[in-house]
């Protein structure tokens, strides 16, 4: 074990950091054994409210249609996300939507189709209206070769209208073994200013267990080599509960990554699901660290990485200070949408691809999950929606409330009244009624001004969220993971 990393057996532990809430003298958060126990069930990551489980295939094109046009009469900037699913290697974790296969010319037909479905939201939802922040997201973008990218974000300049302007939030996933000598000179030319890699483990004993052989050398020459470029708020993906680690070597991982210092670094939990994701039925289960093994991983990582100078931002997201999501959440505009945290709450999304999720003020909408027929539909000159669903004004109240809990930490009662003209105590009578076994857990304070989050409650947001969740009110329900 490294030094000054121990294993806590303590039932609740307090965790100081330079952050808002050490600012406000409250610890960072608060490990408490027993609520966490008490509290861990399954529930939304809420990336979107409602969540996807609600959307409904009687939700269809013409609906779409309908937000689309609501969303262009209101104007604004845009959100343009891009789905690109193929990967040359299988990682026996992933329960992406994936395309395996190492043939690079499956990209530009794919890409062709991509550019025809963006030719019609183009016109859907505006040609005009700024694209403040762009992502590509995967599968492996990296995957597309150098002339493909190229064509792709070509094509966008055509149809969209793509900033320059330093405030724009322009990221793409990397995966540091699909990268050769000008992958990121090229993305830096495409208007690309955020990367984020995908790491897992350093560990070789865990790499090559989920067949993701990736050496420490590899990704810390891509983070070199991208704040060389000029590239900013690099963020580092890990997942903890893959086969072999337990607290004492992801310890290890952890130093190998604080010592690259990411400016940001998400660290997800793995699910093991190998009756719904087929490639996880290659990791034997008796090699994943036990349910407590996990949670002491966890414990040990939120509190070495505040002790290195992070900030919490919820979740699974850690920034550094001077990250724009740090700042974003100490100013109170922090938003949560389906690629995580973002500054960009005033953006409706026009997502393109296989699988892809779009929303405006009022709907979510998703594209065909099979390959062959989304193809199909853009081939026949028709988008590929095929679910969604329909805001009523109820949702995006309850929308609105999760929203700042799950970023802000805080809700504020005059806020809220004053964006949505209703008096917060009658509205949520019945939450709040529900809300009170966790206000004497002290996951959460009322002081009759405010909802504020507290140190306790951080760790189970998910379970705060899920008390003004009208669709599950009846409990969590198991298509969700657990909340830690």
């Amino acid at each position: 074990m490294l030094s000054g990393l121990p294993i806590f057996s303590d039932d609740r532990v307090l965790t100081m950091a330079s952050n808002n809430a050490a600012e406000n003298n409250l610890p960072a958060f608060i490990w408490d054994e027993a609520l966490i126990r008490r509290y861990d069930l399954s529930g939304p990551r809420y990336t979107s409210y409602p969540t996807a489980v609600e959307f409904t295939q009687k939700y269809g094109i013409e609906d779409m249609v309908k937000a689309a046009g609501r969303s262009k009469a209101a104007g604004g900037p845009i959100s343009l996300y891009t789905h690109l699913p193929f990967c040359a290697h299988l990682c026996y974790y992933c329960a992406c939507n994936k395309v395996i296969t190492k043939k690079r010319d499956k990209a530009m037909p794919y890409v062709e189709r991509v550019l025809k479905e963006a030719a019609i939201q183009s016109k859907l939802f505006g040609a005009d209206r700024p694209v403040q922040q762009l992502h590509w997201g995967g599968g492996t973008p990296t995957f597309l070769p150098r002339d493909v990218m190229q064509h792709l974000m070509a094509g966008y300049a055509d149809l969209f209208n793509l900033q320059s302007g330093d405030e724009r939030d322009y990221s793409v996933e990397i995966d540091p073994r699909e990268v050769d000598q000008d992958t990121l000179s090229t993305l830096w030319e495409l208007g690309f200013n955020r990367i984020s890699l995908g790491v897992q483990d350093v560990n070789p004993q865990v790499q090559k267990a989920v067949n993701r052989i990736q050496p420490r050398d590899m990704t810390e020459a891509v983070l070199n080599e991208a704040r060389r470029i000029g590239f900013r708020s690099i963020n580092l993906d890990l997942i903890y509960g893959l086969p072999y680690q337990t607290p004492e070597s992801f310890a290890q991982t952890l130093e190998s990554v604080i010592e690259m210092s990411p400016d940001r670094l998400s660290v997800f939990s793995y699910a093991h699901l190998p009756d719904r994701f087929y490639p996880q039925t290659r990791i034997q289960a008796d090699t994943l660290p036990s349910p407590q093994q996990k949670l002491t991983i966890l414990h040990n990582t939120i509190n070495r990485l505040l002790e290195a100078g992070y900030e919490y931002i919820g979740m699974d997201h850690f920034a550094k200070p001077d990250d724009s999501l740090a700042v974003a959440q100490r100013e109170g505009r922090l938003h949560r949408n389906f690629q995580g945290y973002t500054t960009h709450s005033d953006c409706d999304l026009v997502s393109l691809g296989v699988s892809a999720i779009g929303q405006t003020d009022d709907a979510y909408f998703q594209n065909n999950h099979d390959l062959p027929s989304w193809e199909a539909s853009i081939d026949a000159g028709q988008l590929a929606i095929v679910r969604g669903v329909g805001l009523s004004r109820d949702d995006r109240i309850r929308r609105w409330v999760i929203g700042q809990l799950i970023c802000q930490f805080r809700l504020d009662r005059k806020q809220f009244a004053d964006k949505w003209s209703e008096d917060f105590d009658r509205y949520f009578a019945d939450e709040l009624n529900r809300l009170k076994p966790m206000i004497q857990d002290e996951l959460i304070g009322d002081d009759g001004g405010a909802l504020q989050v507290q140190p306790a409650g951080r760790l189970l947001i998910r379970a705060i969220c899920q008390i003004f969740d009208m669709y599950r009110k009846e409990g969590a329900s198991q298509r969700f993971s657990r909340i830690i």
